[in-house]
């Protein structure tokens, strides 16, 4: 049978086919939907979650009384004064002449409201060393952090003027352009970073500049086009800023991943000895059938977010969906069209010694794993044992996970000077950062028996132990609402400061305001949000984790029609899993190693990360194990015997899949070198994860058990025979035995 004769078929197939004879007409519509889709979403804005839909629970109920309301609570701010060495007091002049200028100051920015001194709201420190002054932002408090500036220079010049004392600000506000900036700062470097690491990775793996763009510009313009279609989406499930980090990240690997796989399949094919279009045709009915399985297996697992009930996770998921739908379309229609429109020229800018080296055929990135799989499929029982042995290790200290809302200073360490101010105002008014906040609902706020029970409230809040007050009580009248807001003892330690919310929601709640009729009084503030964020996602994580391991199992079932491969799959991407939670929790909580990666031991792993690691990582690891074990089945289905396509698979997929892992794990390392705490876990987990899943599954595990297997590999009991058949998209001659290849290295053509 000629090149020519070569027949495929399959979606993927057909879609490539068309692309690379219509190839002016498959990148037009490209570009046309990119332009589009960026049209359309500019033109109809973002909506964002809103704080009343961030959660379920009292959170939730606490924040639709205030919008209901239409009550704007502004951002609070406090000034902490406080004697340096053991000298002055509240009491002394000099520190009272240090409170009048900070009343003075911040009053005279004409940007706060509600200036309170320390004499006559009772907020001085115990050992009468430390005073508050309190204000409020005017404004809408979400952009208060914008308007911030000014006061924080006044606060700094008094700071100046009254060196006895340490003159610090701190609020919400203060604490939002702190962590804007932080964030801000920390994303422009992840995306100033990841898109030259990924080049440069990829100039490495195809040795030619034109090469190493392709996929580069498809995944940008992916994102790009996927951050349109957000926008137009936004108006039926409102996204965040943190669900288009995710998408960028997601959209990056996936995007440079999938057309990767089609390319390195294509120059292989052509570098066998096949023309063009033959070479064209067989990387689309392979790699492109293999691209469309992992794009819907990552975006069913993506699609387990949705099923959380949290707004935030909702949105991520959405956004991650979308760009790798895009990505996996863009994958199978523009680039066989950009292929086919380069031709020999996809080899422009070629680097010398890179270059020649791919065009004898690239065998070096394989030597490697020849050796290590000439071992393990010697030996498969030890290499499973010894294997499977290593990732049950690394995995164990995930059975004492701890989950929580990062605080400050959990999340930036020592590195910000808020953080400094942050925990002597803690020490000094232990939960006064913080406080829990009550919302008080009545049908009269001044009913007698109303105000009654605040006031108990108030008292037995300090006498339960919850609170070491001061209890601040704010009224409006006209909406019937009150804001209690009460300090918890515990601070900055999250564990007692949930033992002081419990306190107040169980204890102190139902013995006062609870027992007014008519009254709904929810108790919130970041220790409050923290608990229900906990609560919400524990009773979400069975489903969001049947819905994607059920799904990935239907789809590997009726992908390779083998119940063994799909239960493999699963177990695999289980483990691999398993291992990245072992490895947050060793780093992050107990702090073994951190210094490695520039952080520390924080005592906690932030609350909605394993979940997103989860699904993240079941996606993902997908593009791996459907790559490597489609390159095997390819090889069973040419006639090889099942451990020499064991061999066969591995070994030739060993470059392609190493060249993507090691983007994968750049990019997201990258994110492991940032500044908070939360981003740090998030990069080091994602990067460690797909590190584990290219070598060790990948690697060791995956054909060790495959080998062990044997014949059972293809396993598919008579009863399942009825199913859809998705298998692969060529007929067993398209995958044609490799070329001979002369004495030089050279294919002989055929």
């Amino acid at each position: 049978m000629g090149n020519g004769d070569i027949r495929v078929r399959g979606l993927a197939a057909r879609a490539g086919g068309w692309s690379a004879r219509h190839r002016w007409a498959a990148v037009g519509i490209w570009v046309l939907f990119v332009a589009l889709a960026m049209g359309l979403g500019s033109a109809a804005g973002r909506v964002d979650v809103k704080d009343s839909d961030q959660l379920k629970g009292e959170t939730h109920t606490a924040a639709r009384i205030v919008e209901d309301a239409g009550i704007d609570e502004p951002a609070g701010e406090s000034v902490l004064l406080q004697a340096r060495g053991g000298g002055l007091k509240a009491t002394d002049p000099e520190f009272r002449d240090a409170v009048d200028a900070v009343v003075r100051a911040v009053e005279g920015t004409g940007r706060v409201t509600e200036v309170t001194s320390p004499y006559d709201t009772k907020t001085i420190s115990k050992d009468g060393r430390s005073a508050l002054v309190q204000f409020d932002m005017r404004g809408e408090s979400d952009t208060a952090g914008e308007r911030i500036e000014p006061v924080l220079e006044a606060v700094e010049g008094v700071q100046q003027e009254h060196r006895s004392l340490r003159i610090e600000e701190i609020g919400g506000a203060s604490m939002m352009k702190t962590f804007d900036d932080a964030f801000g700062d920390d994303f422009k470097k992840a995306e100033y970073s990841a898109v030259p690491v990924a080049l440069g990775i990829l100039l490495i793996a195809f040795g030619a500049l034109v090469a190493a763009l392709l996929p580069v510009l498809l995944a940008i313009t992916a994102i790009m086009a996927t951050m349109g279609l957000m926008g137009v989406v936004s108006h039926v499930m409102p996204m965040s800023d943190t669900a288009n980090s995710v998408m960028l990240l997601v959209g990056l690997a996936v995007g440079v991943d999938y057309c990767l796989f089609y390319l390195r399949r294509e120059r292989e094919e052509r570098e066998a000895g096949r023309d063009a279009q033959t070479a064209l045709r067989i990387a689309a009915a392979t790699s492109g059938r293999a691209i469309v399985v992992s794009g819907v297996t990552v975006c069913v697992a993506m699609a387990g977010m949705l099923f959380t009930g949290l707004a935030e996770f909702e949105a991520m998921g959405l956004a991650s969906l979308m760009v790798v739908a895009v990505a996996m379309v863009g994958s199978v229609t523009v680039l066989p069209a950009l292929l086919s429109l380069l031709g020999e020229r996809v080899e422009k800018g070629r680097l010398p010694f890179l270059g020649r080296r791919r065009r004898n055929g690239g065998r070096q990135d394989s030597r490697f794993w020849t050796a290590v799989l000439r071992r393990v499929l010697a030996k498969p029982v030890v290499a499973v044992v010894v294997a499977a042995g290593a990732l049950l290790a690394i995995s164990a200290p995930a059975l004492g996970m701890k989950t929580q809302q990062l605080t400050l200073d959990q999340e930036f360490g020592d590195s910000l000077p808020i953080v400094q101010t942050y925990n002597r105002l803690n020490d000094a008014f232990p939960g006064g950062s913080e406080p829990a906040e009550v919302i008080v609902k009545a049908r009269d706020i001044n009913a007698p028996e109303v105000k009654s029970a605040l006031a108990d409230f108030r008292d037995r809040a300090i006498s339960s132990g919850a609170s070491r007050g001061p209890v601040e009580i704010k009224l409006h009248d006209a909406q019937n609402v009150a804001f209690v807001y009460v300090p918890l003892v515990g601070g900055s330690d999250q564990d007692k400061a949930g033992a002081s919310l419990d306190t107040l929601r169980d204890e102190v709640r139902p013995a006062t305001l609870g027992k007014v009729d008519g009254v709904e009084a929810p108790i919130t503030g970041q220790v409050a949000g923290s608990k229900d964020f906990n609560d919400q996602l524990a009773g979400a994580v069975v489903p969001v984790f049947a819905f994607v391991v059920v799904f990935a199992f239907v789809l590997m079932l009726l992908s390779f029609r083998s119940l063994t491969i799909a239960i493999t799959s699963i177990v695999l991407n289980l483990l691999s899993v398993g291992a990245a939670y072992g490895i947050l929790v060793a780093v992050f909580q107990h702090g073994w190693g951190a210094s490695l990666v520039g952080a520390e031991g924080v005592g906690a792993i932030i609350t909605w990360l394993p979940l997103f690691l989860f699904v993240i990582l079941f996606g993902l690891s997908m593009d791996y194990h459907v790559f490597v074990v489609s390159r095997i089945r390819e090889a069973r289905l040419r006639g090889l015997a099942t451990k020499d396509a064991i061999r066969h698979g591995v070994v030739t997929t060993a470059g392609v899949v190493t060249s993507a892992a090691v983007i994968m794990v750049a990019v997201f390392a990258i994110f492991g070198t940032l500044s908070m705490q939360s981003m740090k876990q998030m990069g080091v987990g994602l990067a460690a994860a797909v590190l584990i899943d290219a070598t060790i599954i990948r690697g060791v595990l995956l054909p060790a058990v495959m080998a062990l297997l044997g014949e059972r590999n293809w396993y598919l009991p008579k009863w399942l025979h009825r199913l859809p058949d998705l298998t692969h998209d060529e007929t067993p001659q398209a995958v044609a035995a490799p070329a001979a290849r002369d004495d030089e290295g050279e294919p002989l053509k055929v």
